[in-house]
């Protein structure tokens, strides 16, 4: 049985993989540190339905499986957000 990461962990990993993620989009200036933590914790939840969807055992990672599993999430979200607010203007 894996130890499961608590309400801390998805904050400090979700924020820094929500950080990441900002990074890699070219979102970090308009993002703070609290933006960061729900679209990392956000994109923990997509991250983990996508590799789902190819088999894998999201449930049975480890910390460092889980950072990488919200960092591809939090890079589709805001990836998904560039494609609508880009739109707009």
């Amino acid at each position: 049985m894996t130890p499961t990461l608590g309400f801390l962990g998805w904050i400090v990993i979700g924020g820094i993989a929500g950080w990441i993620g900002s990074m890699i989009q070219n979102r970090d200036a308009q993002m703070g540190i609290g933006l960061n933590i729900v679209v990392g914790i956000l994109g923990g939840i997509i991250g983990g339905w996508v590799l789902s969807l190819f088999g894998f055992d999201v449930a049975g990672g480890n910390w460092i499986f889980s950072f990488f599993t919200c960092l591809l999430g939090a890079v589709i979200l805001l990836w998904i957000v560039n494609m609508v607010t880009s739109r707009r203007r």
